[in-house]
């Protein structure tokens, strides 16, 4: 559709009722108190109980999101589900989330970007947008708890459960929406976070263990450095393209891997610390999951006005991430 565009429509965001403080881990795993806020800035976060499924927390984010935009359920052209947890192997959540929320006109496709799996979806939504007019949600959730090895210190400390939605609806107003993203991959980080069993390659079988079919982080230094690489790299690089200094940023979302990370990544870019949505203190880092959620977080706190620019940014595995500039 000719001058047609996008905008965040609607936002939600859902946790799992239980909050696992980090004196509950650091117990578990010998460690002293406050290490794990230290090195991470997490305080605690949410995991999933029994029963409780990556559909229906992303359905309760979903509902929430098409609430918050006003928007009827017909308008829904398509839905995507940006997770690493789906309910099952196959067939793919979205269809299920999609049904969840009574969208039975919009088409439904999973996702699978790791940690960045929201930018991705976010960019691939307005291309969407921009050429049918017609409105997008998007949800990224996980339930990482179930695929935390305890025993591995490096990502029993990080990984939370959380779901996080956006509505992008078309606009007519060309200053609005996504202005520029730039994404990027590195295969040659592809075996630093990884769940070794369970895909193509190593199909389930009884010889295998079963913290092969859990997440392990190979190298937590060299993800660090990549990944402050690559959120900055990427972040420089959409906000030439969207003619947008650093300085004039109004919200600074990252993807909340570790709060040393996008400190690192801001410092880089040289955007004031208190312009940097944080999440990760109360809810820890549930991959793709933790952009959506902050927006909604901030939204709630306090409306996103128009015209404010804001910086997204992720970095994860694969390894792959990106970055983009947004325009409410």
């Amino acid at each position: 559709m000719s001058g047609c565009s996008s905008r965040m429509a609607g936002f939600g965001h859902a946790v799992p009722a239980r909050r696992v403080d980090n004196a509950e881990i650091e117990t578990r795993l010998g460690l002293e108190t406050g290490w794990i806020e230290r090195r991470t800035g997490i305080r605690a976060r949410h995991w999933a109980e029994d029963g409780e499924t990556l559909s229906g927390l992303a359905a309760e984010a979903g509902r929430i999101a098409l609430d918050d935009a006003a928007i009827a359920q017909t308008e829904i052209a398509l839905t995507l589900l940006a997770t690493s947890t789906p309910d099952h192997l196959m067939p793919p959540s979205a269809p299920l989330l999609a049904h969840r929320l009574g969208l039975e006109r919009s088409g439904a496709i999973d996702l699978a970007g790791a940690c960045s799996g929201f930018l991705y979806a976010l960019t691939l939504a307005d291309g969407f947008v921009r050429a049918h007019g017609r409105a997008v949600l998007v949800v990224a959730a996980n339930i990482l708890s179930r695929r935390i090895n305890p025993a591995e210190r490096a990502s029993a400390v990080l990984f939370a459960d959380a779901a996080g939605a956006v509505v992008l609806a078309p606009s007519t107003n060309g200053r609005s929406g996504l202005l520029a993203a730039d994404l990027a991959s590195d295969g040659s980080g592809y075996g630093l976070i990884n769940i070794p069993a369970g895909g193509s390659n190593r199909p389930f079988s009884p010889e295998l263990r079963p913290e092969d079919f859990l997440m392990t982080m190979q190298d937590g230094r060299e993800v660090f450095s990549r990944a402050v690489a690559l959120m900055t790299e990427t972040s420089k690089r959409a906000l030439e393209q969207a003619g947008i200094a650093a300085s004039d940023v109004d919200q600074f979302v990252p993807h909340q891997a570790n709060a040393r990370i996008f400190d690192a990544v801001s410092g880089n870019l040289g955007i004031a610390p208190e312009k940097t949505i944080r999440t990760i203190e109360r809810f820890g880092n549930s991959s793709a999951a933790t952009i959506p959620l902050s927006l909604s977080i901030a939204n709630a706190e306090r409306r996103f006005a128009e015209g404010e620019a804001l910086l997204l940014t992720a970095a994860g595995a694969g390894l792959m991430g990106g970055a983009a500039v947004c325009r409410m």
